[in-house]
Protein backbone atom coordinates (compact mmCIF):
# COMPACT_ATOMS: atom_id res chain seq x y z
CA UNK A 1 0.00 0.00 0.00
CA UNK A 2 2.36 2.35 0.86
CA UNK A 3 4.27 1.55 -2.37
CA UNK A 4 1.69 2.60 -4.70
CA UNK A 5 0.93 5.79 -2.60
CA UNK A 6 4.57 6.66 -3.48
CA UNK A 7 3.82 5.80 -7.40
CA UNK A 8 0.79 7.16 -8.07
CA UNK A 9 0.78 11.05 -7.56
CA UNK A 10 4.31 12.00 -8.29
CA UNK A 11 4.78 9.82 -11.71
CA UNK A 12 1.50 10.61 -13.29
CA UNK A 13 1.94 14.24 -12.72
CA UNK A 14 5.54 13.95 -14.03
CA UNK A 15 4.20 12.07 -17.46
CA UNK A 16 1.56 14.00 -18.00
CA UNK A 17 2.28 17.78 -17.79
CA UNK A 18 2.87 19.39 -20.79
CA UNK A 19 5.60 21.24 -21.64
CA UNK A 20 6.18 25.62 -21.54
CA UNK A 21 6.45 26.14 -25.04
CA UNK A 22 3.30 23.77 -26.14
CA UNK A 23 1.26 26.25 -23.62
CA UNK A 24 2.69 29.56 -24.70
CA UNK A 25 1.95 28.20 -27.95
CA UNK A 26 -1.27 27.62 -27.85
CA UNK A 27 -2.22 31.11 -25.68
CA UNK A 28 -0.43 32.65 -28.97
CA UNK A 29 -2.69 30.92 -31.48
CA UNK A 30 -6.24 31.51 -29.52
CA UNK A 31 -5.07 35.42 -29.13
CA UNK A 32 -4.71 35.72 -32.77
CA UNK A 33 -8.26 33.68 -33.59
CA UNK A 34 -10.06 36.32 -30.95
CA UNK A 35 -8.16 39.51 -32.29
CA UNK A 36 -9.17 38.53 -36.02
CA UNK A 37 -12.93 37.63 -35.08
CA UNK A 38 -12.83 40.76 -32.89
CA UNK A 39 -12.05 43.04 -36.25
CA UNK A 40 -14.18 41.20 -38.63
CA UNK A 41 -16.78 41.94 -36.41
CA UNK A 42 -16.04 46.12 -35.89
CA UNK A 43 -15.52 46.03 -39.37
CA UNK A 44 -18.72 44.76 -40.40
CA UNK A 45 -20.69 46.93 -38.21
CA UNK A 46 -18.90 50.09 -39.39
CA UNK A 47 -20.04 48.97 -42.96
CA UNK A 48 -23.36 48.79 -41.95
CA UNK A 49 -23.45 51.95 -40.01
CA UNK A 50 -22.39 53.90 -42.89
CA UNK A 51 -24.53 52.07 -45.24
CA UNK A 52 -27.21 53.51 -42.78
CA UNK A 53 -25.93 57.33 -42.36
CA UNK A 54 -25.82 57.63 -45.87
CA UNK A 55 -29.06 56.20 -46.92
CA UNK A 56 -27.48 53.95 -49.74
CA UNK A 57 -30.34 52.26 -51.73
CA UNK A 58 -28.38 48.73 -52.61
CA UNK A 59 -27.65 48.13 -49.29
CA UNK A 60 -28.66 44.82 -47.39
CA UNK A 61 -32.43 45.22 -46.35
CA UNK A 62 -32.61 43.62 -42.85
CA UNK A 63 -35.52 41.78 -41.85
CA UNK A 64 -36.73 38.66 -39.81
CA UNK A 65 -37.34 35.66 -41.35
CA UNK A 66 -40.54 35.24 -40.03
CA UNK A 67 -41.34 39.11 -40.85
CA UNK A 68 -44.14 40.13 -43.96
CA UNK A 69 -42.61 41.45 -47.01
CA UNK A 70 -43.42 44.98 -47.10
CA UNK A 71 -46.30 45.71 -49.16
CA UNK A 72 -45.42 47.90 -52.63
CA UNK A 73 -46.26 51.72 -52.80
CA UNK A 74 -48.82 52.68 -55.18
CA UNK A 75 -47.91 55.74 -57.11
CA UNK A 76 -51.07 56.94 -57.31
CA UNK A 77 -51.47 57.62 -53.47
CA UNK A 78 -47.94 59.11 -53.80
CA UNK A 79 -47.77 63.08 -51.55
CA UNK A 80 -47.45 64.93 -55.35
CA UNK A 81 -50.44 63.97 -57.40
CA UNK A 82 -49.68 66.31 -60.17
CA UNK A 83 -45.86 65.37 -61.51
CA UNK A 84 -46.18 64.92 -64.78
CA UNK A 85 -44.28 61.65 -65.27
CA UNK A 86 -47.15 60.39 -63.80
CA UNK A 87 -49.75 62.10 -65.25
CA UNK A 88 -48.47 60.45 -69.21
CA UNK A 89 -47.92 56.70 -67.45
CA UNK A 90 -43.96 56.83 -67.54
CA UNK A 91 -43.66 55.91 -64.07
CA UNK A 92 -40.55 54.27 -62.92
CA UNK A 93 -40.14 52.43 -59.56
CA UNK A 94 -37.44 50.61 -57.93
CA UNK A 95 -37.91 47.19 -56.00
CA UNK A 96 -35.78 45.88 -52.87
CA UNK A 97 -35.36 42.33 -52.67
CA UNK A 98 -34.93 40.35 -48.94
CA UNK A 99 -32.09 38.42 -48.65
CA UNK A 100 -32.59 35.04 -47.20
CA UNK A 101 -31.35 34.87 -43.71
CA UNK A 102 -28.95 32.31 -44.81
CA UNK A 103 -27.46 33.93 -47.11
CA UNK A 104 -26.98 36.85 -44.56
CA UNK A 105 -24.86 34.53 -42.30
CA UNK A 106 -22.63 34.35 -45.17
CA UNK A 107 -21.92 37.97 -46.44
CA UNK A 108 -22.57 41.09 -44.24
CA UNK A 109 -23.69 43.49 -47.39
CA UNK A 110 -25.59 42.40 -50.98
CA UNK A 111 -25.84 45.29 -53.31
CA UNK A 112 -29.24 44.63 -55.50
CA UNK A 113 -29.51 45.94 -58.67
CA UNK A 114 -31.99 48.19 -59.27
CA UNK A 115 -35.00 47.18 -61.71
CA UNK A 116 -37.31 49.48 -63.85
CA UNK A 117 -40.89 48.80 -64.47
CA UNK A 118 -42.37 48.72 -67.34
CA UNK A 119 -44.98 51.37 -68.69
CA UNK A 120 -47.92 51.59 -66.84
CA UNK A 121 -50.69 49.57 -68.60
CA UNK A 122 -53.06 52.56 -67.33
CA UNK A 123 -54.60 54.66 -70.10
CA UNK A 124 -52.33 57.99 -70.42
CA UNK A 125 -53.89 61.17 -69.22
CA UNK A 126 -55.90 59.13 -67.04
CA UNK A 127 -54.84 60.99 -63.48
CA UNK A 128 -57.86 59.64 -61.33
CA UNK A 129 -59.29 56.34 -61.48
CA UNK A 130 -62.82 54.93 -60.52
CA UNK A 131 -60.88 53.38 -57.91
CA UNK A 132 -60.10 56.59 -56.48
CA UNK A 133 -63.93 57.92 -56.47
CA UNK A 134 -65.04 54.93 -55.27
CA UNK A 135 -63.17 54.82 -52.15
CA UNK A 136 -63.84 58.58 -51.66
CA UNK A 137 -67.43 57.79 -51.62
CA UNK A 138 -67.01 55.01 -48.85
CA UNK A 139 -65.10 56.95 -47.04
CA UNK A 140 -67.32 60.10 -46.60
CA UNK A 141 -70.47 58.49 -46.99
CA UNK A 142 -71.34 59.76 -42.96
CA UNK A 143 -70.03 62.51 -43.31
CA UNK A 144 -71.86 64.41 -46.25
CA UNK A 145 -75.78 63.83 -47.18
CA UNK A 146 -76.71 61.89 -50.14
CA UNK A 147 -78.84 64.05 -51.96
CA UNK A 148 -81.59 63.60 -53.80
CA UNK A 149 -82.24 63.91 -57.64
CA UNK A 150 -85.86 64.87 -58.05
CA UNK A 151 -87.63 64.91 -61.02
CA UNK A 152 -88.41 68.56 -61.31
CA UNK A 153 -91.56 70.30 -62.12
CA UNK A 154 -89.93 72.20 -65.08
CA UNK A 155 -89.83 68.84 -66.89
CA UNK A 156 -92.99 70.05 -68.73
CA UNK A 157 -92.07 73.61 -69.67
CA UNK A 158 -89.29 72.55 -71.35
CA UNK A 159 -89.82 69.06 -72.91
CA UNK A 160 -87.29 67.10 -71.27
CA UNK A 161 -87.42 64.57 -68.44
CA UNK A 162 -85.01 66.98 -65.94
CA UNK A 163 -83.90 65.75 -62.61
CA UNK A 164 -82.49 68.37 -60.24
CA UNK A 165 -79.28 67.33 -58.62
CA UNK A 166 -80.39 68.95 -55.15
CA UNK A 167 -76.65 69.54 -53.63
CA UNK A 168 -77.51 72.93 -51.97
CA UNK A 169 -78.86 70.57 -49.51
CA UNK A 170 -75.39 69.73 -48.05
CA UNK A 171 -75.10 71.47 -44.23
CA UNK A 172 -72.89 74.23 -45.52
CA UNK A 173 -75.41 74.56 -48.91
CA UNK A 174 -72.19 73.65 -51.67
CA UNK A 175 -71.39 70.72 -52.67
CA UNK A 176 -67.79 71.21 -52.02
CA UNK A 177 -68.31 69.81 -48.82
CA UNK A 178 -67.63 66.51 -50.60
CA UNK A 179 -64.03 67.42 -51.93
CA UNK A 180 -63.53 68.83 -48.84
CA UNK A 181 -64.17 65.98 -46.48
CA UNK A 182 -62.21 63.76 -48.50
CA UNK A 183 -59.01 65.58 -48.80
CA UNK A 184 -58.89 66.36 -44.54
CA UNK A 185 -59.42 62.99 -43.73
CA UNK A 186 -56.77 61.87 -45.94
CA UNK A 187 -53.91 64.39 -44.30
CA UNK A 188 -51.26 62.88 -42.25
CA UNK A 189 -52.47 62.30 -38.27
CA UNK A 190 -49.74 64.95 -37.38
CA UNK A 191 -50.62 67.17 -40.21
CA UNK A 192 -54.01 66.86 -38.50
CA UNK A 193 -52.95 67.89 -34.43
CA UNK A 194 -51.10 70.97 -36.13
CA UNK A 195 -54.43 72.28 -38.00
CA UNK A 196 -54.88 73.52 -41.42
CA UNK A 197 -55.29 77.62 -42.70
CA UNK A 198 -57.48 79.22 -45.38
CA UNK A 199 -58.08 81.86 -47.32
CA UNK A 200 -60.84 83.12 -48.55
CA UNK A 201 -65.01 83.99 -48.09
CA UNK A 202 -66.33 81.25 -50.93
CA UNK A 203 -68.21 78.07 -50.15
CA UNK A 204 -64.80 75.95 -50.02
CA UNK A 205 -64.02 78.00 -46.82
CA UNK A 206 -67.37 77.60 -45.52
CA UNK A 207 -66.72 73.61 -46.02
CA UNK A 208 -63.58 73.54 -44.72
CA UNK A 209 -64.28 75.81 -41.61
CA UNK A 210 -67.42 73.02 -40.38
CA UNK A 211 -65.92 69.83 -41.50
CA UNK A 212 -62.30 70.61 -39.98
CA UNK A 213 -64.06 71.25 -36.62
CA UNK A 214 -66.21 68.22 -36.65
CA UNK A 215 -62.76 65.93 -37.28
CA UNK A 216 -61.37 68.05 -34.72
CA UNK A 217 -58.53 69.90 -36.52
CA UNK A 218 -57.81 73.47 -35.56
CA UNK A 219 -59.05 75.30 -38.65
CA UNK A 220 -58.25 79.06 -38.98
CA UNK A 221 -59.77 81.15 -42.02
CA UNK A 222 -58.57 84.36 -43.53
CA UNK A 223 -60.90 86.87 -44.65
CA UNK A 224 -60.67 90.51 -45.81
CA UNK A 225 -61.89 93.65 -44.26
CA UNK A 226 -64.73 93.46 -46.80
CA UNK A 227 -66.21 90.35 -46.53
CA UNK A 228 -69.82 90.32 -45.67
CA UNK A 229 -70.93 89.97 -41.82
CA UNK A 230 -72.92 86.93 -42.51
CA UNK A 231 -70.34 85.20 -44.01
CA UNK A 232 -67.20 85.57 -40.82
CA UNK A 233 -70.31 84.67 -38.43
CA UNK A 234 -70.65 81.52 -40.48
CA UNK A 235 -67.56 80.07 -40.40
CA UNK A 236 -67.34 81.12 -36.21
CA UNK A 237 -70.36 79.51 -36.16
CA UNK A 238 -69.02 76.13 -37.56
CA UNK A 239 -65.55 75.92 -35.26
CA UNK A 240 -63.56 78.01 -37.27
CA UNK A 241 -60.82 80.88 -35.69
CA UNK A 242 -61.76 83.77 -38.23
CA UNK A 243 -59.08 86.94 -38.72
CA UNK A 244 -60.00 89.54 -40.82
CA UNK A 245 -56.88 90.80 -42.31
CA UNK A 246 -56.29 93.52 -44.88
CA UNK A 247 -58.21 95.26 -47.82
CA UNK A 248 -57.91 92.67 -50.59
CA UNK A 249 -58.32 88.80 -50.83
CA UNK A 250 -54.60 88.79 -51.91
CA UNK A 251 -53.37 90.35 -48.64
CA UNK A 252 -55.75 87.52 -46.60
CA UNK A 253 -53.92 84.88 -49.00
CA UNK A 254 -50.48 86.16 -48.13
CA UNK A 255 -50.77 87.01 -44.42
CA UNK A 256 -52.38 82.79 -44.61
CA UNK A 257 -49.08 81.55 -46.25
CA UNK A 258 -46.94 83.38 -44.10
CA UNK A 259 -48.93 81.87 -40.61
CA UNK A 260 -48.60 78.58 -41.98
CA UNK A 261 -45.21 78.79 -42.60
CA UNK A 262 -44.46 80.49 -38.95
CA UNK A 263 -46.41 77.88 -36.89
CA UNK A 264 -46.65 74.69 -39.46
CA UNK A 265 -50.48 74.92 -40.50
CA UNK A 266 -51.10 73.28 -43.78
CA UNK A 267 -52.32 75.87 -46.12
CA UNK A 268 -55.68 74.46 -47.89
CA UNK A 269 -57.00 76.01 -51.37
CA UNK A 270 -59.34 74.84 -53.86
CA UNK A 271 -56.99 72.86 -56.07
CA UNK A 272 -57.27 69.86 -58.50
CA UNK A 273 -55.31 67.10 -56.87
CA UNK A 274 -56.59 63.49 -56.54
CA UNK A 275 -58.51 63.67 -53.28
CA UNK A 276 -60.77 66.62 -54.09
CA UNK A 277 -62.14 65.41 -57.37
CA UNK A 278 -62.16 62.05 -56.13
CA UNK A 279 -64.57 63.24 -53.26
CA UNK A 280 -66.57 66.02 -55.78
CA UNK A 281 -66.77 62.82 -58.50
CA UNK A 282 -69.19 60.82 -55.74
CA UNK A 283 -71.97 62.96 -57.20
CA UNK A 284 -71.42 60.87 -60.44
CA UNK A 285 -71.82 57.85 -58.37
CA UNK A 286 -74.94 59.17 -56.60
CA UNK A 287 -76.49 60.43 -59.95
CA UNK A 288 -76.12 57.19 -61.52
CA UNK A 289 -77.40 55.05 -58.96
CA UNK A 290 -80.40 57.65 -58.82
CA UNK A 291 -81.96 58.15 -62.55
CA UNK A 292 -81.71 54.67 -64.47
CA UNK A 293 -81.26 55.46 -68.04
CA UNK A 294 -80.03 58.59 -67.65
CA UNK A 295 -78.85 60.49 -72.01
CA UNK A 296 -77.40 63.38 -70.08
CA UNK A 297 -76.12 64.95 -67.01
CA UNK A 298 -75.36 69.19 -66.82
CA UNK A 299 -72.79 70.76 -64.39
CA UNK A 300 -71.82 74.11 -63.54
CA UNK A 301 -68.12 74.91 -64.87
CA UNK A 302 -66.66 78.28 -64.76
CA UNK A 303 -63.27 79.11 -62.78
CA UNK A 304 -63.99 75.87 -60.18
CA UNK A 305 -64.98 72.71 -62.69
CA UNK A 306 -63.74 70.32 -60.09
CA UNK A 307 -66.89 69.32 -60.19
CA UNK A 308 -67.49 68.90 -63.67
CA UNK A 309 -64.35 66.77 -64.10
CA UNK A 310 -64.35 64.32 -61.00
CA UNK A 311 -68.14 63.50 -61.80
CA UNK A 312 -67.48 62.73 -65.40
CA UNK A 313 -64.28 60.22 -64.71
CA UNK A 314 -67.29 58.67 -62.63
CA UNK A 315 -70.30 58.54 -65.08
CA UNK A 316 -67.86 57.83 -68.23
CA UNK A 317 -66.78 54.83 -66.36
CA UNK A 318 -70.12 53.34 -65.68
CA UNK A 319 -71.60 54.34 -69.23
CA UNK A 320 -69.56 56.03 -71.58
CA UNK A 321 -72.61 56.99 -73.73
CA UNK A 322 -74.04 59.16 -71.14
CA UNK A 323 -73.45 62.85 -72.19
CA UNK A 324 -71.34 65.02 -69.98
CA UNK A 325 -72.06 68.62 -70.49
CA UNK A 326 -70.42 72.09 -68.96
CA UNK A 327 -72.00 75.20 -68.48
CA UNK A 328 -69.86 78.35 -67.80
CA UNK A 329 -70.75 82.23 -67.72
CA UNK A 330 -70.31 83.97 -71.39
CA UNK A 331 -68.52 86.83 -69.41
CA UNK A 332 -66.22 84.41 -68.19
CA UNK A 333 -65.40 81.25 -70.47
CA UNK A 334 -62.25 79.92 -68.88
CA UNK A 335 -62.79 76.64 -69.68
CA UNK A 336 -63.69 77.08 -73.29
CA UNK A 337 -60.18 79.45 -73.83
CA UNK A 338 -58.23 77.30 -72.15
CA UNK A 339 -59.41 74.16 -73.93
CA UNK A 340 -58.63 76.08 -76.97
CA UNK A 341 -55.39 77.16 -76.13
CA UNK A 342 -54.39 73.55 -74.96
CA UNK A 343 -53.23 75.32 -71.63
CA UNK A 344 -55.12 76.48 -68.09
CA UNK A 345 -56.07 80.28 -68.97
CA UNK A 346 -54.22 82.41 -66.04
CA UNK A 347 -56.43 86.01 -67.39
CA UNK A 348 -59.04 85.30 -64.90
CA UNK A 349 -56.85 84.51 -61.82
CA UNK A 350 -57.42 86.62 -58.57
CA UNK A 351 -60.54 87.74 -59.90
CA UNK A 352 -63.51 88.22 -57.71
CA UNK A 353 -67.15 88.55 -59.00
CA UNK A 354 -70.24 89.73 -56.72
CA UNK A 355 -72.36 86.90 -58.31
CA UNK A 356 -69.52 84.48 -59.77
CA UNK A 357 -67.19 84.49 -56.83
CA UNK A 358 -63.49 83.59 -57.09
CA UNK A 359 -62.42 82.75 -60.90
CA UNK A 360 -59.31 80.64 -62.10
CA UNK A 361 -56.56 80.26 -59.51
CA UNK A 362 -55.17 76.42 -58.62
CA UNK A 363 -58.68 74.67 -58.99
CA UNK A 364 -58.13 74.60 -62.62
CA UNK A 365 -54.99 73.05 -63.37
CA UNK A 366 -53.42 70.80 -65.64
CA UNK A 367 -55.11 67.43 -64.22
CA UNK A 368 -58.76 69.19 -64.42
CA UNK A 369 -57.84 70.30 -67.78
CA UNK A 370 -56.81 66.84 -69.21
CA UNK A 371 -59.65 65.27 -67.79
CA UNK A 372 -62.07 68.27 -69.09
CA UNK A 373 -60.83 67.95 -72.04
CA UNK A 374 -61.11 63.65 -72.73
CA UNK A 375 -64.09 63.17 -70.91
CA UNK A 376 -66.59 66.22 -71.49
CA UNK A 377 -68.84 66.37 -74.86
CA UNK A 378 -69.85 69.53 -74.51
CA UNK A 379 -69.29 72.94 -73.19
CA UNK A 380 -71.24 75.95 -73.52
CA UNK A 381 -71.97 79.44 -72.32
CA UNK A 382 -74.77 81.71 -71.45
CA UNK A 383 -75.59 85.31 -70.39
CA UNK A 384 -75.84 86.34 -67.22
CA UNK A 385 -79.42 87.32 -67.93
CA UNK A 386 -80.22 83.27 -68.41
CA UNK A 387 -78.48 82.91 -65.15
CA UNK A 388 -80.73 85.43 -63.88
CA UNK A 389 -84.09 83.96 -64.94
CA UNK A 390 -82.68 80.08 -64.13
CA UNK A 391 -82.72 81.44 -60.12
CA UNK A 392 -86.12 82.73 -60.73
CA UNK A 393 -87.70 79.85 -61.89
CA UNK A 394 -85.61 77.35 -59.44
CA UNK A 395 -87.08 79.76 -56.67
CA UNK A 396 -90.64 79.70 -58.21
CA UNK A 397 -91.13 75.86 -59.53
CA UNK A 398 -88.34 74.74 -56.69
CA UNK A 399 -88.82 76.57 -53.98
CA UNK A 400 -85.14 76.41 -54.62
CA UNK A 401 -82.57 79.54 -53.39
CA UNK A 402 -79.97 78.60 -55.66
CA UNK A 403 -76.87 80.93 -56.18
CA UNK A 404 -75.49 81.60 -59.68
CA UNK A 405 -73.13 78.62 -59.54
CA UNK A 406 -76.23 76.18 -58.51
CA UNK A 407 -78.39 77.50 -61.34
CA UNK A 408 -75.98 77.90 -63.93
CA UNK A 409 -76.71 74.02 -65.13
CA UNK A 410 -80.86 75.33 -66.04
CA UNK A 411 -79.31 78.39 -67.39
CA UNK A 412 -78.81 76.48 -70.71
CA UNK A 413 -81.88 75.12 -70.75
CA UNK A 414 -83.36 78.29 -70.81
CA UNK A 415 -81.10 79.83 -73.18
CA UNK A 416 -82.22 76.99 -75.73
CA UNK A 417 -78.43 75.83 -76.22
CA UNK A 418 -79.71 72.36 -75.92
CA UNK A 419 -82.41 71.36 -78.12
CA UNK A 420 -80.77 68.05 -79.00
CA UNK A 421 -81.85 67.34 -75.53
CA UNK A 422 -85.86 67.15 -75.75
CA UNK A 423 -87.37 64.04 -75.00
CA UNK A 424 -84.40 62.79 -73.05
CA UNK A 425 -83.68 61.79 -69.15
CA UNK A 426 -81.44 64.54 -67.68
CA UNK A 427 -79.58 65.32 -65.00
CA UNK A 428 -78.92 68.91 -63.66
CA UNK A 429 -76.54 69.74 -60.81
CA UNK A 430 -77.43 72.56 -58.69
CA UNK A 431 -74.73 72.51 -56.50
CA UNK A 432 -75.26 75.49 -54.17
CA UNK A 433 -77.47 77.67 -52.51
CA UNK A 434 -75.45 80.50 -50.91
CA UNK A 435 -75.87 83.73 -52.44
CA UNK A 436 -76.21 86.69 -49.52
CA UNK A 437 -79.85 87.85 -49.16
CA UNK A 438 -79.10 91.38 -50.26
CA UNK A 439 -77.60 90.00 -53.51
CA UNK A 440 -80.17 87.42 -53.80
CA UNK A 441 -82.95 89.77 -53.46
CA UNK A 442 -81.44 92.08 -55.87
CA UNK A 443 -80.81 89.06 -58.38
CA UNK A 444 -85.15 88.21 -58.60
CA UNK A 445 -85.83 91.72 -58.95
CA UNK A 446 -83.63 92.00 -61.95
CA UNK A 447 -84.95 88.81 -63.20
CA UNK A 448 -88.54 89.77 -62.75
CA UNK A 449 -87.68 93.08 -65.34
CA UNK A 450 -86.32 90.06 -67.75
CA UNK A 451 -89.18 87.90 -67.99
CA UNK A 452 -91.66 91.58 -68.43
CA UNK A 453 -93.19 91.24 -65.09
CA UNK A 454 -91.93 94.43 -63.86
CA UNK A 455 -92.51 96.49 -66.13
CA UNK A 456 -92.19 100.93 -65.51
CA UNK A 457 -93.64 103.62 -67.57
CA UNK A 458 -94.52 106.97 -67.96
CA UNK A 459 -97.26 109.34 -69.00
CA UNK A 460 -97.78 113.07 -69.20
CA UNK A 461 -101.18 113.80 -67.66
CA UNK A 462 -103.06 117.45 -67.11
CA UNK A 463 -102.69 118.99 -63.76
CA UNK A 464 -106.11 118.64 -62.78
CA UNK A 465 -107.84 116.70 -60.48
CA UNK A 466 -108.94 112.94 -61.16
CA UNK A 467 -106.18 112.43 -63.99
CA UNK A 468 -104.09 110.04 -61.79
CA UNK A 469 -107.70 108.26 -60.30
CA UNK A 470 -108.55 107.89 -63.81
CA UNK A 471 -105.50 106.21 -64.45
CA UNK A 472 -105.13 104.12 -61.45
CA UNK A 473 -108.27 103.03 -62.86
CA UNK A 474 -107.15 101.75 -65.83
CA UNK A 475 -104.28 99.71 -63.96
CA UNK A 476 -106.98 98.19 -61.28
CA UNK A 477 -109.10 97.40 -64.62
CA UNK A 478 -105.98 95.29 -66.35
CA UNK A 479 -105.42 93.80 -62.52
CA UNK A 480 -102.08 95.44 -62.45
CA UNK A 481 -100.54 95.50 -59.68
CA UNK A 482 -99.17 98.64 -59.19
CA UNK A 483 -95.45 98.43 -56.50
CA UNK A 484 -94.60 102.20 -56.98
CA UNK A 485 -96.41 105.76 -58.24
CA UNK A 486 -94.23 109.45 -58.25
CA UNK A 487 -95.38 112.61 -59.42
CA UNK A 488 -93.24 115.37 -61.00
CA UNK A 489 -94.14 118.34 -62.24
CA UNK A 490 -91.31 120.47 -62.00
CA UNK A 491 -88.72 119.03 -64.33
CA UNK A 492 -91.19 118.14 -67.02
CA UNK A 493 -90.52 119.82 -70.70
CA UNK A 494 -94.10 120.80 -71.50
CA UNK A 495 -97.01 122.75 -70.86
CA UNK A 496 -97.24 124.92 -67.65
CA UNK A 497 -100.39 122.57 -66.20
CA UNK A 498 -99.14 119.00 -66.44
CA UNK A 499 -97.44 116.69 -64.75
CA UNK A 500 -95.79 113.46 -65.28
CA UNK A 501 -96.63 110.33 -63.32
CA UNK A 502 -93.94 107.23 -63.42
CA UNK A 503 -95.20 103.73 -62.18
CA UNK A 504 -93.86 100.28 -61.47
CA UNK A 505 -96.40 97.88 -61.75
CA UNK A 506 -96.08 93.89 -61.41
CA UNK A 507 -97.75 91.70 -64.47
CA UNK A 508 -98.65 87.78 -64.63
CA UNK A 509 -96.39 87.36 -67.36
CA UNK A 510 -94.84 88.29 -70.76
CA UNK A 511 -98.82 88.49 -72.94
CA UNK A 512 -100.18 89.93 -69.91
CA UNK A 513 -97.38 92.82 -70.14
CA UNK A 514 -98.11 92.99 -73.65
CA UNK A 515 -101.96 93.29 -73.08
CA UNK A 516 -101.50 96.43 -70.77
CA UNK A 517 -98.81 98.31 -73.22
CA UNK A 518 -101.05 98.16 -75.83
CA UNK A 519 -104.31 99.17 -73.55
CA UNK A 520 -102.19 102.15 -72.65
CA UNK A 521 -100.77 103.08 -75.77
CA UNK A 522 -104.45 103.51 -77.04
CA UNK A 523 -105.23 106.06 -74.15
CA UNK A 524 -102.50 107.88 -74.21
CA UNK A 525 -100.32 109.13 -77.27
CA UNK A 526 -97.66 110.63 -74.42
CA UNK A 527 -96.82 107.14 -73.04
CA UNK A 528 -93.15 106.30 -72.50
CA UNK A 529 -92.61 102.42 -71.92
CA UNK A 530 -89.19 101.36 -70.28
CA UNK A 531 -88.45 97.19 -71.16
CA UNK A 532 -85.52 97.37 -69.20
Amino acid sequence: MESDKGLSVPQYSVNFLPPLGAIVGCLLHIAVFVIAVLYRGEDATKKQDSNQQHGQKNGQAQSDYNAPRPLPINPERLKDFVEEEYLNGDLTTWEMKVANPGDQLKEAIESVTPKIIKKSVRPKNEFLRFEDISAAAFKIQSGIQKTPCMFSRLSKQFGIDIYLKKEYLQYTGSVKERGVLYLLTSLPQDQQRKGVIVATDSNFALAVAFHASELQIPVFVIMSAGTSLGRVRMCRDYGAMVILFGPTARDAQSHARRLAQENGYLYVEEEDSADYLAGLGTVGLEIYEQVPNLDAVIFPAGGHCGLLAGSAAALKHLNPKIRVIGVESEKFPIVQQSLKAGHCSTEYDCITHPLYGELGGPSFGANTLKLTKKLIDKMISVREEDVLLSMLRLLECERVTADAEGAMGLAALIADKLLELKGKRVAVVVCSGNLPLPLFRHCIDKALVLDRRVCKFSVVLSDFPGEVTKLLEVLSREEVRVLDIQKENIFVNTDLFTIEVTCLVETRDKTHTMQLKDTLTEKYSSLKWNDQ
